[in-house]
């Protein structure tokens, strides 16, 4: 049974080249990095390009359209994540989740020896900012890439009280879903606050309402324009400097004095990002309008489409708890990271791209210490891989191939990234040569078809660097 994408995406199946001269259907299979905007998201947006105009500052009509039209947004997010409008959380638009998580880290003034409990699944992003500002300790997870409520509670208990725990709502790297509610409910009990780190769960399943602050993302969530939500109670904004100065974020300035407003203006110094906050909402309230029974079900059967598929390939290992067959497909997001026997990962990637038109993501996922212990690197290849990386050689970072389906991926899809790989397995030979750089660690085919030859080669970091 075929199953199709539930909502229409800009640029879906857009033709892409490939080596042999052919156009294919592009197989967006990244959508873990970043979606597609949904098409009323673009039509929210060019219907509102001629009214933009400054926010909270004019009295001219575009300006009061432009602040109502902003304002409708930040509404949106307080019922995407089930905080109501009139109540105490303040809702903070941002950039994204590493801004919204830098931002709290900030915010709430931890003191010399502060201590912020949080996991080895986490995205950098959830745990960088932490390590600046506070001492941390660390759940770790079992050879399946997971962990349980008695895990973190064991943490929480052993040393001086947390400040906070700061924890993924899913697995960027897995897809797999930590019992959020149970792990906030026994934090509470200790009186430590929680963080959620909503970036990958928010496009896939209802926001739960334990955590006390939640972060996430519009470039996760099919709104591409750059905007992002930091949730979180009214008293940790209302008093002390924001995380940035400037106009906007005052009531008074003198040259020795400032009077700061109230949030969630204090936060928001700076021309706000206006258009990315109406794409923001309304791939919020077009989320809500699909139904999250509907999204759930879409995609409860693309992820055993896709894990069944994987498991059937020899030579290809798929990485975290759903290994092996009999899992846990429909509880976790259709997401699934694996290796190929005999093939660099980042050759995995370019070939699917080069020779398929199949978009997938490698590396490392922005989640290092996860994905070196899913795939077993012991401390002496971390040292190599970390000399290696100081010499400017990326080549022999450890990483993996990680596909991910969203409101446009379709059943096809799933089976044509299967397919792909079962030939590249079978020992299908490549059309042409490729080789890898060593600075970047990826790989590009010695090619003389359109797109593919050195002058399209897109100057830039490295695909596995994060």
């Amino acid at each position: 049974m075929h199953t199709a994408a539930v909502a229409t995406l800009v640029g879906a199946h857009a033709p892409v080249p490939c080596l042999d001269g052919a156009e294919r259907p592009y197989r967006d299979l990244d959508c873990a990095a970043s979606t597609p905007a949904l098409q009323v998201v673009a039509d929210a947006v060019n219907e509102f390009l001629p009214w933009y105009s400054s926010v909270h500052r004019g009295a001219g009509y575009k300006s009061r359209r432009a602040t109502a039209a902003y304002e409708a947004a930040r509404s949106s997010v307080h019922r995407f994540a089930r905080r109501p409008v009139d109540g105490d959380d303040v809702v903070v638009i941002v950039r994204n989740t590493t801004e919204a998580i830098n931002h709290l880290a900030y915010r709430l003034r931890l003191g010399p020896g502060a201590v912020v409990v949080t996991t080895v699944v986490e995205h950098h992003a959830n745990l960088l900012p932490w390590g600046r500002v506070a001492q941390r300790r660390w759940v770790e997870c079992g050879p399946d890439g997971t962990f349980g409520t008695d895990d973190v509670v064991r943490v929480l208990d052993d040393g001086p009280a947390p400040a906070l725990l700061a924890l993924t709502g899913a697995s960027n790297v897995t897809g797999w879903r930590p019992p959020v509610e149970e792990i906030c409910a026994e934090a509470h009990a200790r009186g430590v606050e929680v963080l959620l780190d909503a970036a990958q769960l928010a496009p896939h399943r209802p926001l739960p309402s334990g955590p006390d602050y939640v972060a996430f993302s519009g470039h996760k969530l099919y709104a591409p324009f750059g905007a992002g939500a930091l949730i979180g109670p009214r008293h940790v904004f209302e008093t002390g400097d924001p995380f940035l100065a400037g106009g906007g974020a005052v009531d008074l300035v003198d040259l020795d004095e400032v009077i700061w407003t109230e949030p969630p203006e204090r936060e928001e110094a700076g021309s706000p990002n206006v258009v990315g906050a109406v794409a923001f909402g309304a791939a919020m309230d077009e989320l809500e309008r699909i139904g999250w029974d509907v999204i759930g079900a879409h995609e409860a059967t693309l992820s055993a489409r896709l894990h069944d598929g994987l498991r059937s390939i020899d030579g290809v290992s798929v990485l975290g708890p759903r290994a092996r067959a009999g899992g846990r497909d429909g509880e976790d997001l259709a997401v699934a990271t694996f290796t190929v026997a005999g093939m660099h990962h980042a050759l995995v990637a370019a070939r699917l791209s080069a020779e398929y038109g199949i978009g997938v993501r490698h590396g490392c996922f922005c989640a290092h210490p996860y994905l070196l212990r899913l795939l077993g690197v012991d401390s002496r290849g971390v040292a190599e891989a970390r000399a290696a990386v100081r010499r400017g050689d990326r080549s022999v970072i450890p990483g993996a191939v990680r596909a991910s389906c969203g409101l446009g991926t379709s059943t096809e899809d799933v089976d044509a990234l299967v397919a792909a790989l079962a030939e590249l397995t079978e020992g299908r030979p490549a059309p042409v040569s490729y080789a890898q750089d060593r600075v970047t660690g990826d790989f590009w085919p010695d090619a003389a078809a359109g797109g593919w030859r050195a002058a399209d080669r897109p100057a830039g970091a490295a695909c596995a660097r994060g």
